[in-house]
């Protein structure tokens, strides 16, 4: 089992990362290979609309560091990105990355839902760190989650901490903590 972890937060002690870390020991625990990108240290652009990647190739014409990322992704069993939630949305550094995403779609995407480039097998868990109160930022996980059943993800799970003003309070989470590890076992069954 291979896992590929991207936190997205620029803060050192993120609660997003905390809890996708927990999710990654958990995986380890259970044998997986992890492997954990720190996007705000990488260097990388967002798509830049070229079309390379359904006209000429079979992946993203820009080569910088999210290169590995997605070599690394193409035999993983799940994805892990793990986001704060910055102006009602994913932060800009899992932005960039999610736009990149688009290299995942075949050619044929508009008329053919299944046309895309990973096996339907993956899993992917999206951790989002809010502020703010449980109504609030529902939409965020929605509107992504059809992304990523557009490109390729087989299962698509929330795992959300809400009302985490202050970095470091994940930790204190305890029924946040045990989803995470919950749902290692879950998507790495």
């Amino acid at each position: 089992m291979k896992v590929i972890c991207l936190l997205a937060s620029p803060r050192p002690r993120s609660n997003s990362s905390a809890l996708a870390l927990e999710f990654c020991r958990a995986a380890e625990e259970r044998g997986a290979d992890v492997r954990v990108f720190k996007l705000n240290e990488m260097d990388y652009q967002g798509c830049q609309g070229c079309y390379a990647c359904k006209t000429k190739l079979d992946h993203c014409a820009l080569q910088d560091d999210l290169t590995e990322v997605f070599d690394q992704l193409s035999d993983a069993d799940a994805l892990v990105l793990a986001t704060p939630v910055y102006f009602w949305d994913i932060c800009g550094q899992l932005k960039l990355f999610v736009d990149r995403t688009f290299s995942l779609y075949g050619p044929n995407f508009m008329t053919d839902p299944n046309d895309h480039r990973l096996s339907g097998r993956k899993s992917l868990l999206f951790v989002q760190s809010q502020e703010d109160v449980a109504e609030n930022h529902g939409d965020i996980f929605k509107k992504y989650k059809v992304f990523f059943k557009m490109a390729g993800f087989g299962r698509v799970e929330l795992l959300r901490l809400c009302q985490a003003d202050e970095p470091g309070v994940a930790a204190s989470r305890t029924a946040e903590m045990a989803r995470a590890r919950e749902l290692a076992g879950e998507l790495l069954a």
